[in-house]
């Protein structure tokens, strides 16, 4: 029998890339889901697609702590408890800090760092009761600040830096706190990423058939849910920017430098 079997679990940001792959995966391992997204039609479509399984969806924006606290409450009266919280709700940006506005960064900190502190507020109470799990999606930017993507860097970092800290608080409590750390992968989220006013990019500047796919990364989070893992770096390269950050941090600068910008430019 499947780990996640009869088990309850929430993925805010479902309705593409990661978050989608994570779906469907769970409730094809017999999990009860909980997702929320912005957009009504792809949740619709999203309900359309799992109709006969148990999956639950709302509109909510998890940078309103309100809507946060409606869509876990709704999860418990749905489902009556909740067992795995994963935050993978958010949004990316690419432009250069003197040139974006300071709303941007703080759109970033809303979406990518408190919605996670929101979900988990309402939610917790039920994780404990339950000795479950809460799950952070984070990047490699959670380790080594991008250029071109400060506002996401620093949303990141906070992520990590506070999932730390709980996973400590709750070191004793049954409770498993963990982030994971994709790398590149196929998703939505540079589509959407945000421009230096905080308008949609509306196109992606890599190579998407290069990067790994949104369901290879959601099987590699289920596995690490399961064996109870602190953190996981997805991709080679991921794991070779947190190594190379780590121990020779001023070469890692000059190499990043030379991967972001092209002719002075910022490229990527």
């Amino acid at each position: 029998m499947s780990f996640f079997n009869n088990k309850v679990v929430i993925v805010t940001g479902g309705s593409d890339g990661i978050g989608r792959a994570l779906i469907g995966l769970l409730i094809d391992a017999g999990a009860k889901v909980a997702t929320c997204g912005r957009q009504h039609d792809k949740l619709y479509a999203l309900q359309l697609e799992f109709s006969q399984f148990m999956l639950h969806t709302m509109v909510c924006d998890v940078s309103n702590e309100e809507e946060c606290k409606r869509f876990i409450h709704s999860t418990v009266e749905t489902f009556g408890t909740i067992d795995i919280l994963i935050n993978n709700a958010g949004i990316s940006m690419r432009s250069l800090f003197d040139d974006t506005d300071t709303d941007v960064i703080r759109r970033l900190m809303d979406v990518n760092f408190m919605g996670a502190v929101y979900c988990t507020k309402a939610a917790l109470p039920y994780i404990i009761e339950q000795k479950g799990t809460v799950v952070g999606i984070s990047s490699t930017a959670g380790y080594r600040g991008l250029p071109g993507r400060s506002g996401y860097s620093a949303s990141k970092f906070a992520l990590q830096g506070w999932l730390e800290s709980l996973r400590t608080e709750l070191m004793y409590t049954g409770v498993h706190v963990m982030w994971v750390s994709p790398g590149f992968t196929t998703s939505n989220i540079r589509h959407a990423a945000l421009n230096s006013k905080g308008l949609s990019q509306g196109e992606s500047v890599l190579d998407e058939s290069k990067l790994m796919s949104a369901e290879v990364c959601a099987k590699y989070i289920l596995n690490a849910i399961e064996k109870r893992k602190r953190v996981l770096v997805l991709t080679f390269t991921g794991k070779f920017t947190v190594f190379l950050n780590k121990f020779f941090p001023s070469l890692t600068d000059r190499l990043v430098h030379r991967h972001y910008f092209k002719n002075g430019e910022l490229v990527k």
